[in-house]
């Protein structure tokens, strides 16, 4: 009996996703979200789902910005300062969607979110050693 419930205990967690395959999972999805809208970009209820879009992406980017901007963030600094100056760039580009859209803006949106979300779902090899004081 508790072998059997041992087991269902193992393969539920080897089944849950880590936290880097969740957030890789929701910028793949806010990529697709926001490219729909790009090909979609003359049908009806195009600016709901725009505005429903842009939204999703800039929610995700605000949490990511909290993460990074964190004392327990565990990043190096530089890919840290990095990754901050990409969201700034994230969120500017959304703003300026948001008052003037064009399908060609949505372009560097998606192409950020599915080149951070590749990465993102990339097997880690090793981990980074934390950077040591001199």
């Amino acid at each position: 009996m508790f072998a059997s419930a041992r087991r269902a205990y193992e393969s539920g967690t080897k089944a849950a996703p880590s936290g880097r395959e969740l957030e890789a999972a929701a910028l793949f999805k806010a990529a697709r979200k926001l490219e729909q809208c790009r090909q979609e970009w003359d049908t009806p209820g195009r600016e709901t789902r725009l505005e429903e879009a842009l939204r999703y992406n800039l929610r995700l980017w605000t949490f990511f910005q909290g993460e990074w901007l964190g004392e327990d963030c565990e990043l190096p600094n530089d890919l840290r300062a990095n990754l901050l100056r990409l969201s700034a760039f994230v969120d500017r580009r959304t703003f300026e969607l948001m008052s003037e859209p064009t399908p060609e803006g949505l372009r560097a949106l998606v192409e950020i979110d599915r080149q951070i979300a590749a990465g993102l779902a990339a097997p880690a090899d090793h981990k980074e050693a934390p950077a040591r004081a001199a």
